[in-house]
């Protein structure tokens, strides 16, 4: 029997089958109305257990709804039991749980190393996973799209722009000047954690991942759907006990 795996960010929800600690059919949503997409997924279908992940505020009728259709709702928070071989090394008091969820997949996928995570979307969050499976923590920041609307938005005169492949590094014009300005902030922001902290393994992960990391000069990872490779993992744990 397979697992459900549900991933809710900031601005999409993600919804995933997960059997043996691997990602099945993947399906994306911006809907407003997230339970009506999830129940369209699940349809007829009973799953052995599904987890859910939200950086949203809790959801009763959502968490009731979903109870009905497995035989174990995990609502991931910082006293969900997690496998062994992970630990947090920090009093998780306001931890995202997206950001717990990815940082023990990068534990199992780069078991033994060093890491550092970076998940490029609203938010940029960077995470520190050490060799032995900890969690240390990491920080928050703006994501590349909220860079350019905070521009727009607290600014009398200037346009609201998108990501461009190429630009010149010193602009000329306004266009080109916040182009620059906002991408360059990001390179140069992750360019510093990675001289900072030589030696651990890069991985990123998030919808702006695949953009910066042909902009870096030194070696990445790209994970896509980091999160719900975490939630898969839980899945199966809880699946197996």
């Amino acid at each position: 029997m397979a697992n459900l795996l549900i991933d809710i960010g900031n601005s999409n929800c993600k919804v995933a089958y997960g059997h043996g600690g691997e990602l099945g059919e993947i399906f994306r949503s911006s809907s407003a109305d997230l339970l009506g997409f999830i129940l369209s997924i699940i349809a007829d279908r009973y799953f052995k257990v599904i987890v859910l992940s939200t950086v949203r505020e809790d959801d009763p009728l959502m968490q009731s709804e979903l109870k009905k259709r497995c035989g174990k709702l995990v609502v991931l928070s910082k006293e969900t039991g997690l496998p062994k071989g992970f630990t947090i090394g920090f009093e998780p008091k306001t931890l995202g749980m997206d950001r717990l969820a990815g940082a023990l997949a990068v534990s199992r996928l780069f078991a033994g190393k060093d890491c550092i995570k970076f998940d490029f979307g609203t938010a940029l969050t960077v995470d520190f996973i050490n060799r032995d499976g900890v969690f240390e923590g990491g920080n928050i920041s703006l994501g590349l799209q909220s860079r350019f609307r905070a521009l727009n938005t607290f600014t009398k005169r200037l346009p609201l722009l998108t990501p461009t492949e190429e630009f010149k590094e010193t602009g000329t014009d306004t266009v080109g000047s916040i182009t620059a300005g906002v991408i360059l902030g990001v390179i140069f922001e992750v360019e510093g954690y990675l001289r900072k902290n030589p030696g651990r393994t890069a991985v990123f992960t998030g919808g702006d991942s695949v953009y910066f990391a042909k902009k870096m000069d030194t070696p990445v990872y790209v994970i896509q759907n980091l999160v719900l490779i975490g939630l898969a993992i839980i899945a199966d744990y809880y699946a197996q006990n």
